[in-house]
């Protein structure tokens, strides 16, 4: 399990987070010359370059939402210029794109982070600037809550681009979209002019996500492990039945696939923080606030502990936990893990995720008086933060446009790169990894100097 050092802090960690952001600066500077939009997206690197990988449009806005986030970090107005721009000129397909479960990613990344710079004073007041970032939120909760498969029993849940059968455990951070969308006062407009709440279908989702995606060691299975989290969930939609769990970047439905761990720990860790925001008055009509809190935080508790457990000593994960190499490495989660190991890779993306999480989790807990619980979470994330940010992991390296290495996309299909006399995937990186680590690092930047705390809401 994951050695925390309870020692550490954030302050601690400002020399690393200068250095991860000097060597942020020329990597988005130098993708933003090179990169041909009409290649598609960037994804993940090959031998140190971005290229596309076509399976879905989730991409573009990390490529974007970096920049945003350099800014924020730095105080460099070139960097903004590049985010907002982009955001003006490339996003608005992504706003309206029906086929996809990834708005919380792509939107709240772009038009949100400049909605929340403007709303700080960070960026200066200009009404139709605002209006223009508004609306794209508005319309983006919308859109992606009415990819929506009803379940019996009051549940139900936005579906992934595989159809309406399946749920993905990723799509609980594209509740941030609805969040905002939500805050704005908007609605989604259903058949015969009837309003349908964005924050009931956030909360649906998120029953159903917890419900059938984690595992809280009751026996449902087998492989009933507390923390554990299916890639995916597949009904049967002539009767709503819930029928198996999958996997689509896994190694198996009965494993986890890490990433998709990392994404229920902090999609469940900051919509706790944004519940905490709301008016009784909010909940009526979704069941007893208590009983809904605790329900979501039961989850990110759950997700954590596990985490904790099953990552090794340095806090970087593997990139499943099931994967069937790892046990030809002996004891390896009582020692740092090994990027560059002959039988499975690591994910560094994952822990990149997850870090955030147990910062978030920490910072909600030590807000409701539960101090040495919170202290555990927050000195768990910080310990993962210290390794993301170090070698091997972090890239300084100016030839090569990734900022954190050895992270892998979809393992399964044997999409990422391996380098010639390696027998697995390391040394590159995914976009998703880089805008996380520069999302870490912000947030703990912020802690260390006292700042704002970072968060996705109004």
């Amino acid at each position: 399990m994951m050695n925390i050092d309870e020692t550490l802090s954030a302050a601690a960690l400002a020399p690393a987070i200068t250095r991860l952001f000097e060597a942020s600066a020329a990597k988005i500077e130098r993708l933003e010359k090179r990169w041909n939009p009409s290649a598609g997206t960037p994804v993940f690197t090959v031998e140190g370059e971005y290229t596309s990988r076509g399976w879905t449009e989730w991409t573009q806005g990390f490529q974007f939402g970096a920049a945003i986030l350099q800014f924020d970090a730095t105080g460099d107005e070139r960097f903004l210029q590049i985010g907002r721009q982009a955001t003006i000129d490339k996003m608005a397909s992504h706003v309206t794109h029906v086929g996809v479960h990834d708005h919380g990613f792509n939107q709240v990344s772009t038009y949100g982070n400049l909605l929340r710079l403007m709303n700080e004073g960070r960026i200066a007041e200009d009404r139709w600037e605002r209006r223009f970032y508004e609306l794209a939120l508005k319309a983006t909760g919308a859109v992606q809550a009415a990819r929506w498969t009803d379940l019996p029993g009051d549940l139900g849940y936005v579906y992934s681009f595989n159809g309406p059968h399946s749920l993905f455990a990723d799509t609980i951070r594209s509740m941030r979209a609805l969040a905002l969308s939500y805050q704005l006062g908007h609605v989604l407009m259903g058949e015969g002019d009837r309003p349908i709440s964005l924050l009931r279908r956030l909360v649906q989702h998120a029953e159903t996500t917890a419900r059938f995606n984690v595992y809280f060691g009751e026996g449902r299975d087998a492989y009933d492990l507390r923390g554990r989290v299916a890639h995916e969930s597949i009904f049967n939609l002539n009767d709503g039945a819930y029928r198996c769990p999958s996997s689509q970047q896994g190694y198996s439905p009965f494993s986890t696939w890490t990433r998709g761990q990392a994404w229920i720990l902090c999609g469940y860790a900051e919509q706790l923080e944004f519940l905490a925001t709301l008016p009784d008055a909010a909940f009526v009509g979704l069941g007893e606030r208590a009983a809904l809190v605790a329900r979501f935080l039961e989850t990110a508790r759950a997700t954590a502990d596990f985490f904790i457990d099953q990552t090794p000593a340095d806090g970087i994960a593997y990139w499943d936990t099931g994967a069937p190499g790892l046990a030809k490495l002996g004891d390896y989660l009582s020692r740092p893990a090994d990027p560059f190991n002959a039988y499975e890779p690591v994910d560094s993306s994952a822990s990149a995720i997850a870090a955030q999480g147990l910062l978030r989790l920490g910072a909600y807990l030590e807000g409701r008086g539960s101090a040495p619980e919170a202290a555990r979470y927050r000195q768990a994330g910080l310990s993962v933060a210290r390794s993301l940010f170090a070698d091997p992991y972090l890239s300084t390296d100016p030839a090569h446009e990734g900022l954190l290495l050895h992270s892998v996309y979809h393992r399964p299909n044997g999409w990422d790169h391996v380098p010639p006399g390696r027998s697995v995937p390391c040394g590159e990186a995914c976009m998703w990894g880089d805008y996380h680590a520069r999302e870490l690092a912000l947030l703990i930047q912020r802690q260390a100097q006292g700042g704002p705390y970072l968060r996705f809401f109004l």
